[in-house]
């Protein structure tokens, strides 16, 4: 662990140091800017095999391939991967409805375990770590930079995020698309209350300028099963008018209309090869993270 002089509530020492045992991947080949664990588009030196060429004046000799040229009389040389590191963005939904939680943790305060755990780890590795805090635009904005001092300030903004505002994801992901000009990997935690149409244009975007886009769908269990027993007054967390109702009368048009937006949301997500997490508040977030980059192992740097 790194020396950080003030203890963060948001971070398990206990299950990053469990965590460390496997390595957080990309799923597409990164431009960094030094030799790390990431596939790179481009080739270079590594033990890992991955074509052969043939020969053209000017090649190093070095690369030669003398068993090839012995089976067929030409010159061939080999190519290998190149390594690099990566780049994490992390984005942070702090909009008015992240502030909601009824399990004794927020989303905000979950993605907060999320967001730092995967920065740390991220860091650790070599890879370049930054940070935006986004509502009714980007609030807060960090880029990725690889050092200690760095990460400290991430989670200084981290601690001092605040849930507040409306959401306006969709812009601010097609925002972001265009200006994080290199290809990295971008975290994005939010509940995603937004018609799904809309976040198929960001997601496609996001997909196009070849970043690699992990979601992470953060729900409250009350959301998910709409347990309430006796009349409520229901609360926009995000200013708009309240509403006074009955559960028992609206729970199967709710359960109804909450599972059309979920298969909504998953099929956009499939159709933009978005690597997508739905996670209810009252799960472990150490299993969920750990669900998160064992996956990723699997599919590490497909080209």
């Amino acid at each position: 662990m790194f020396a950080d002089r003030q203890p963060r509530s948001f971070l398990d020492t206990g299950a990053l140091s469990r965590l460390a045992a496997v390595p957080l991947c990309a799923r597409r080949p990164m431009l960094g800017g030094v030799s790390g664990r990431h596939t790179s588009p481009h080739r270079g030196a590594s033990v890992e095999f991955a074509e052969y060429r043939k020969y053209v004046p000017g090649d190093d000799l070095r690369r030669l391939d003398w068993r090839a040229y012995g089976r067929s009389d030409r010159f061939y040389v080999k190519e290998f991967e190149a390594d690099t590191n990566l780049r994490l963005c992390v984005v942070l939904d702090t909009s008015g409805s992240m502030d909601f939680g009824s399990t004794g943790i927020t989303k905000i305060e979950y993605a907060r375990k999320l967001a730092g755990s995967l920065a740390y780890l991220a860091s650790q590795q070599g890879d370049a770590v930054g940070l935006s805090c986004v509502a009714n635009g980007i609030v807060r904005n960090i880029p990725p930079k690889r050092s200690p001092a760095h990460l400290m300030n991430v989670f200084e903004i981290l601690e001092q995020a605040q849930p507040n505002g409306e959401t306006q994801l969709v812009p601010v992901l097609h925002e972001l698309a265009e200006t994080i000009r290199q290809r990295a990997l971008i975290v994005v935690l939010s509940d995603f209350f937004v018609e799904p149409d809309l976040l198929r244009g960001c997601f496609q975007h996001l997909h196009f300028r070849k970043h690699d886009v992990a979601l992470f769908q953060l729900l409250d269990p009350q959301e998910l099963s709409f347990s309430f027993r006796r009349p409520m007054r229901f609360i926009d967390m995000e200013g708009g008018p309240a509403i006074f109702a009955e559960p028992n009368e609206i729970a199967d048009r709710y359960q109804k209309a909450l599972q059309q937006y979920l298969a909504d949301l998953k099929q956009v997500v499939l159709e933009s090869a978005m690597d997508y997490h739905q996670v209810s508040l009252d799960e472990n977030f150490e299993q969920v993270l750990m669900r998160f980059l064992v996956g990723r192992t699997r599919t590490k740097g497909v080209r």
